[in-house]
């Protein structure tokens, strides 16, 4: 006679490592840059393109900590942050080629990337334009009681202009819910930080003001992640506006135009040593079994994406001439 034992009740899969979505997300923006510098080359994009090759972790971190209804202001810059917080590739690249099809309709290009119906504020052209916006858009949502914050990100140069001075002191005096993301890739244009300020640690002048503020390695998704939630969690709570400086790095040159003469080869080839990308893969195959056919699988799905992308973009019409003038005035009766 045998016995009977009760069957084993089966596990549940494992859910998967929500560290894998951040892998994905800076994959995504990665490749996507990659796909610019190719399409300006060919000549299908013109303008000016400033890419944000080895920053995707300020990209992607920061945006994981905000909601759909907090608002984002950036600079010119801002592919990265555009495709974080949701506008879609194909919208943005369609704005690149100049299509009516664009997130800006084909009127801003790369620099002047906008989408309201994500909260996305631009896309900014001049640096620490930005900033007195997003101080803007937070008195709105703290007047309407709403409880919203503003996320507004720019680089170390910003510390150059009086704007960010200006918001910085308001936010504080008026306690503005804004969190104000730095991100310090050491480098305004071709000049580096420390020979333009005396002080460059970023946080303790903006602490200065009044701001929460501290650093955070910029290089690192789950650290900036870490980082940005923790400041969210403040600004919500009432605290008064935070600051971060999130060190960081462009592996390539300030823009398309620029020939990158400015930096010695070995300091960017030690960067790249903690390319965002490389961490956390490395990190992941460590901790939770990624593997060569993950990535690999990975590439495929971004690939394909950004393939269709480019296509529609391609197939977006111009706005024709007649809408030249549209958008420029206020319809008669709608400006007091």
């Amino acid at each position: 006679m045998t016995r009977r034992t009760a069957a084993r009740p089966r596990r549940a899969p494992a859910p998967p490592d929500p560290r894998r979505e951040l892998l994905r997300d800076m994959l995504r923006i990665r490749r996507f840059e990659e796909r610019c510098a190719e399409l300006y080359s060919s000549g299908e994009i013109r303008g000016f393109v400033h890419l944000c090759i080895g920053e995707e972790a300020v990209s992607v971190g920061v945006n994981r900590a905000l909601t759909e209804e907090d608002a984002v202001v950036s600079t010119y810059r801002e592919h990265g942050h555009a495709l974080a917080r949701g506008v879609p590739a194909a919208s943005v690249l369609a704005e690149m080629f100049g299509r009516a099809t664009g997130c800006s309709r084909g009127r801003g290009g790369s620099m002047h990337l906008f989408d309201t119906s994500r909260r996305f504020y631009g896309g900014h052209g001049i640096v620490a334009g930005g900033l007195p916006v997003a101080a803007g858009l937070a008195l709105a949502d703290l007047m309407r009681g709403e409880p919203h914050l503003t996320c507004c990100l720019f680089g170390d140069g910003a510390f150059a202009e009086g704007e960010f001075h200006e918001t910085a002191n308001l936010a504080a005096l008026w306690d503005l819910p804004l969190l104000l993301v730095c991100e310090n890739n050491l480098y305004a244009m071709g000049t580096a930080l420390a020979r333009e300020h005396a002080q460059t640690d970023l946080a303790a002048r903006a602490a200065s003001y009044g701001l929460i503020a501290w650093t955070a390695d910029g290089m690192d998704v789950l650290a900036v992640e870490h980082a940005a939630r923790r400041a969210a969690r403040a600004v919500r709570d009432g605290a008064g506006p935070c600051f971060l400086e999130l060190r960081t790095y462009r592996f390539r040159a300030h823009s398309m135009y620029d020939p990158d003469r400015y930096r010695e080869k070995t300091e960017v080839e030690e960067w790249k040593r903690r390319d965002p990308i490389d961490l956390l893969a490395g990190r992941l195959r460590a901790e939770d079994g990624l593997d060569d056919d993950a990535l690999a699988l990975l590439e495929k799905d971004v690939a394909a994406e950004l393939d269709e992308a480019v296509e529609r973009a391609r197939e977006g019409a111009p706005e024709p001439a007649a809408d030249l003038l549209r958008y420029v005035h206020s319809p008669a009766g709608e400006a007091s």
